[in-house]
C-alpha cells in the first residue's frame, strides 16, 4: 500500500485554481519529486499536504487514513515532517539548540518535573544533546555543533532545517527547495544526503529547481504545471515527454 495517497486534490485562493483536482501516490522508502516552471503550484501543493492549507476539494491519505485539513504538529505526530523553501532558523540559538527544538514530539512536558529538574529530565536533555549532536553529524555539520546559526554559512543552514526535521523521527519528509541558492558543491552535498536519507528508510517528497538533482535522485517525478498533473513518470520518462519539454522550454522548443 502507498504511503502518501492524494486523490483530485484542490486549492482556489479567491477565483485563482493554485491546484487543480492532482492525484498521485507516493511509495514507502522512495524519493519522490514534484517539478514545474514557477507558479505551477508545487510549493501549494507542499503546503495542502503538510496542514498548512485546507484543501477545496479532494482527499490525502497516510497510511490509508486521512489527513487533509489536519494541523501541522498533529501530521508531524503520525510521522510527517518538512523544511521551507525560506530558512525557518531561530539565529539566535545554536545549531544543536535548533535541532533540539525538532524533537519537541518527544518532550516531557511535564511542569513540575521541569521545576524540580528530576535526574530523569536531566538525564533525558543530555541524550537528546547527543541525538541532536549524531543528527548533525549524520548531515555534515559536526563542526557546526555547537556555532551560533547567525555564524553559520547558508549551506549549513539549509542542512542544518534537515537535520532538525530528522530530530522528529518522521517517516516522510518534505524538502521544499534544499538546494536553492546553493554553489555547485553544496548542491551535491544535498544530493547525496537526500539519497542517504531515503537510504535509510524515510521516503523523500522533494520539490526542487535543479533539474540535474532531481534527475539524478528521484524514483518518480510528478510535473505541474499551471496547477494540474502534466504527468508522473521515471525520470527517463519525464524528460522525454514532449509535454514536459515544452512547458519548461515553450511550444516553439
Amino acid at each position: 500500500m502507498a504511503l502518501l495517497e492524494v486523490r483530485e486534490l484542490s486549492k482556489a485562493f479567491g477565483g485563482v485554481m493554485a491546484v487543480q483536482e492532482v492525484s498521485f501516490e507516493v511509495e514507502p522508502g522512495i524519493v519522490y519529486s514534484v517539478i514545474g516552471p514557477n507558479g505551477a503550484g508545487k510549493t501549494t501543493l507542499f503546503n495542502l499536504i503538510t496542514g498548512i492549507y485546507t484543501p477545496s476539494s479532494g482527499e490525502i491519505r497516510l497510511d490509508g487514513q486521512p489527513i487533509a485539513g489536519q494541523a501541522p504538529h498533529r501530521l508531524a505526530q503520525k510521522g510527517m515532517a518538512r523544511t521551507f523553501q525560506n530558512l525557518q532558523i531561530c539565529m539566535n540559538m545554536t545549531a544543536r539548540e535548533n535541532v533540539m527544538v525538532g524533537a519537541h514530539l518527544g518532550l516531557d512536558r511535564n511542569l513540575l518535573k521541569g521545576m524540580l529538574r528530576w535526574p530523569a529530565l536531566r538525564r533525558a536533555d543530555m541524550a537528546l544533546r547527543e541525538k541532536a549532536a549524531e543528527l548533525m553529524a549524520y548531515v555534515g555539520l559536526e563542526a557546526f555543533v555547537d556555532s551560533r546559526a547567525d555564524a553559520m554559512p547558508y549551506g549549513a543552514l539549509k542542512r542544518l532545517e534537515v537535520a532538525r526535521a530528522l530530530a522528529a523521527q518522521p517517516r516522510i519528509l518534505f524538502l521544499d527547495e534544499p538546494a536553492a541558492g546553493l554553489n555547485p558543491k553544496e548542491t551535491s552535498e544535498i544530493d547525496v544526503l537526500v539519497k542517504k536519507i531515503a537510504d535509510g528508510g524515510v521516503t523523500v517528497v522533494l520539490v526542487e529547481h535543479d533539474m540535474k538533482m532531481v534527475m539524478n535522485i528521484s524514483d518518480r517525478i510528478l510535473v505541474l504545471d499551471y496547477g494540474k498533473k502534466l504527468t508522473e513518470g521515471t525520470a527517463r520518462e519525464v524528460r522525454r515527454n514532449p509535454d514536459v519539454i515544452a512547458a519548461y522550454l515553450g511550444k516553439a522548443a
